[in-house]
C-alpha cells in the first residue's frame, strides 16, 4: 500500500475578507517559477474573473526570503516559448488574462523579487515590500534579456532605471525600489500583511465599477496619442457617470452616508 502523500500544489489561494491571496508555494526553491506555477496562478486569476464579491487581489509568495526568484531553471519554466512555431509563452498568456481583471492586483513583496518575478511583479497594480526585499533583472547573467518584463517597467520607471537593471544584473534594496517607482511603500516584514490588509480595505471602499472601468481605460490609454487619448477620456467619463455606482455615490455624498456600492453592477 503506497501512504506516500501527493504533492502539494506550488500555487495555493486563501480568501481572506474581500481579497483572493494567491500565494507561489515553493518556498524550497525560492518560489521560482515553472509551467506549473504559472498554470496555477493563471487558473486562480480566472477564478477572479468570474467572482464578483472579490474586491481586490493579492499576489505573492511563501515565506520571507523570496517572492519569486524568477525561472525554475533546472526544468522547462513557461517563461519562454516552447517553439519557434508557438509564438506565445505560459506567461505572456497569463499576462494577457491579468490586464482584463478588474480588480485592484497588489504584489506583497515578501522577498527576493528576481528576473521572472520582477515580471510578476509588474503585473500587480499596486506593490508593498518588505524592507528585506530586493529587485533585480539578472537575465543576460544566464545568456537571455527580460523582453517580457519590458512591455510593463518601460511604463513603470524611467528608462535610465531599466537600463541600468537590465544592463547591469545589479540588484537594488527595496528603498531604492520605492525610489524609481518599483514599490508604493517598504514597510518592516512584520508589518507586511497589516499594510496589504489596510490597503485592502480602502480599495473595498472604492466603486468596483469604477475601478474596472478605470483600470480598463487606463490599459487603453497607453498606446493612444493626445488627441486619441482625451477624446477616449470625454467619452468614458460620460459613459461611467451613468453606472448604477456613479448614481449610488452621488446620492451617498448628498445625504451623507456610506455608498452601498453594487455587488456585480454594471460592470461589462
Amino acid at each position: 500500500m503506497n501512504t506516500t502523500a501527493p504533492p502539494s500544489p506550488p500555487v495555493r489561494t486563501e480568501r481572506r475578507g474581500p481579497a483572493l491571496w494567491i500565494i507561489i508555494d515553493r518556498e524550497e526553491r525560492r518560489n521560482a517559477m515553472n509551467a506549473d506555477v504559472i498554470e496555477g496562478i493563471h487558473a486562480a486569476m480566472r477564478s477572479v474573473l468570474v467572482d464578483a464579491s472579490l474586491r481586490a487581489v493579492v499576489l505573492t509568495g511563501a515565506g520571507r526570503k523570496a517572492f519569486c526568484a524568477g525561472a525554475d531553471l533546472s526544468r522547462g519554466t513557461g517563461v519562454f516559448a516552447d517553439s519557434l512555431d508557438e509564438p506565445t509563452t505560459d506567461f505572456g498568456r497569463l499576462a494577457r488574462t491579468v490586464r482584463h481583471a478588474g480588480l485592484p492586483i497588489i504584489g506583497r513583496i515578501n522577498g527576493d523579487c528576481v528576473a521572472g518575478g520582477m515580471g510578476l511583479m509588474a503585473l500587480c497594480d499596486l506593490v508593498i515590500a518588505a524592507e528585506n526585499a530586493r529587485f533585480g533583472l539578472t537575465e543576460a547573467k544566464v545568456g537571455v534579456f527580460p523582453m517580457q518584463v519590458l512591455v510593463y517597467l518601460r511604463r513603470m520607471i524611467h528608462p535610465r532605471h531599466v537600463n541600468e537593471l537590465c544592463l547591469t544584473g545589479d540588484l537594488i534594496d527595496a528603498s531604492r525600489a520605492r525610489e524609481v517607482g518599483i514599490a508604493n511603500g517598504v514597510v518592516p516584514f512584520e508589518q507586511l500583511d497589516a499594510h496589504v490588509d489596510a490597503l485592502v480595505a480602502r480599495l473595498s471602499t472604492m466603486s468596483p465599477v469604477a475601478l474596472k472601468r478605470g483600470k480598463q481605460a487606463i490599459a487603453a490609454m497607453e498606446s493612444m496619442a493626445f488627441s486619441e487619448a482625451i477624446a477616449f477620456a470625454e467619452a468614458q467619463i460620460a459613459i461611467t457617470s451613468r453606472t448604477d455606482d456613479a448614481r449610488e455615490g452621488l446620492a451617498a455624498f448628498n445625504e451623507k452616508r456610506k455608498p452601498r456600492w453594487s455587488r456585480e453592477g454594471d460592470i461589462s
